[in-house]
């Protein structure tokens, strides 16, 4: 959710937190960046280099040979410094082109405790990519005539929130809606410590969510501004719920995770922990390094709950814009920018990232206490990047780390420049 990233200096500007992997400090769920300690080239459990995979696959739907070209050097020394110079304790990136992994690499400590190295396959919280997949499931049901992307939250989900009749389902998806955001509440967007204490474990439910984001005065009439806010999932989650009759974690896993094999995604409700190999999460705090890998996770709901691997995303990715999710006219909704997102670049759950090789689409976000993700691929569905980082200390250096990591994954090390807003 990105809204987290407000937490500790989470909300930043949309733009930035495209791909602001390690900025610091966030809040909940969405677009931030990973902070963390630089942890020196010879620290003990620093992971080795990244590989390169081969590149025997065969011709991607007519689109050209399958080459697997990447500078395997380059990208192991950005994934590298996003840990020595960004301060993550850990980070995970993939490169596919063409369905094939053509370069993975992991960085860091995947545990203090003992000092074990990061799994490049390991699973991870995803934050507001999650959003991602909601959207699509909910342009599938729009495409299935259940209903029509200008419906109105009120014809849907009566009396759920105050103006519904006015606020469309497009506006939840592309942060028009003007609604709330109720991680900037402060029973939710508590400081680390605090939260340490009093929210870890809390459980919520979407409603009491809704009721946190009711409480407050809209940012903006709908449609006039945008402004980025969790609240707009929630309620998308509970559109799929009334429509389908079934949880919207259940749509997801049956529209999208099944039919793409995704064995190391799921959308947890109440479950603390990530099973699997993992990579431990920590917080810096004056008493030192506390691990915060096991959270309650329902704050996060339709938001920005998932967890994932770099496979799975970038197979979830390249499904998405090849158009095997969506048909064609659904697509091109999902890919038509806000006219009110300025430089957010933000579309239905997903957003356009400017780079000097041409544009890019797909989500990041940050649970705002040390989980952060990036995800994007080039529209043609070619090629796909995605980035788990476990923030720790923030060194001011994130952004830049994160950006030279993406910009040398789609333009051999040319710098990315992204959209402010």
């Amino acid at each position: 959710m990105r809204a987290a990233e407000r937490r500790g200096g989470s909300r930043t500007a949309p733009g930035v937190r495209l791909i602001a992997l390690a900025l610091a400090g966030a809040g909940l769920v969405g677009v931030t960046t990973p902070t963390a300690s630089a942890l020196g080239a010879g620290s003990a459990g620093a992971a080795a280099a990244g590989e390169q995979q081969p590149g025997n696959g065969p011709e991607g739907f007519g689109r050209g040979p399958y080459r697997g070209d990447v500078d395997v050097r380059a990208l192991n020394e950005a994934l590298k410094g996003v840990v020595e110079i960004g301060g993550a304790s850990s980070s995970l990136a993939r490169v596919t082109e063409y369905g094939r992994t053509v370069w993975k690499g992991a960085q860091g400590v995947g545990d203090f405790s003992t000092g074990a190295e990061p799994s490049a396959n390991g699973r991870f919280r995803i934050a507001s990519v999650t959003k991602t997949f909601v959207a699509t499931v909910v342009l599938q049901l729009v495409g299935e005539g259940r209903f029509r992307l200008d419906d109105s939250v009120e014809s849907l989900l009566p009396g759920a929130v105050p103006g519904g009749g006015s606020i469309t389902v497009r506006q939840l998806l592309d942060h028009t809606s003007g609604l709330f955001d109720y991680t900037e509440d402060q029973a939710i967007g508590l400081d680390h410590e605090a939260w340490l204490r009093e929210g870890r474990w809390r459980s919520w439910t979407a409603r009491q969510l809704l009721a946190v984001a009711n409480s407050h005065p809209p940012y903006s009439a709908p449609g006039t501004g945008w402004h980025y806010a969790n609240t707009n999932y929630l309620l998308a989650g509970m559109i799929v719920d009334r429509v389908t009759g079934h949880d919207w974690r259940q749509e997801v896993e049956r529209r999208v995770i099944r039919p793409l094999g995704l064995t190391g995604t799921s959308m947890p409700v109440h479950a603390t922990g990530i099973r699997g190999p993992h990579a431990h999460t920590y917080l810096d705090l004056p008493g030192g390094p506390v691990d915060v890998t096991e959270m309650e996770p329902s704050e996060m709901d339709a938001a920005g709950v998932g967890i994932s691997t770099t496979a799975d995303l970038a197979t979830f990715l390249r499904a998405l814009l090849d158009g095997r999710l969506l048909s064609a006219p659904l697509l091109a909704e999902m890919l038509t920018v806000a006219p009110a997102s300025g430089g957010a670049q933000y579309g239905l759950g997903i957003s356009r990232l400017t780079t000097p090789c041409g544009e890019v689409w797909g989500n990041n976000g940050s649970t705002g206490r040390g989980h952060n993700s990036a995800l994007y691929g080039t529209p043609d569905g070619r090629r796909q990047v995605a980035v788990s980082t476990s923030g720790y200390r923030n060194t001011g250096q994130g952004w830049k780390t994160s950006q030279k990591l993406l910009a040398t994954a789609f333009c051999d090390g040319r710098p990315a420049t992204a959209p402010t807003g």
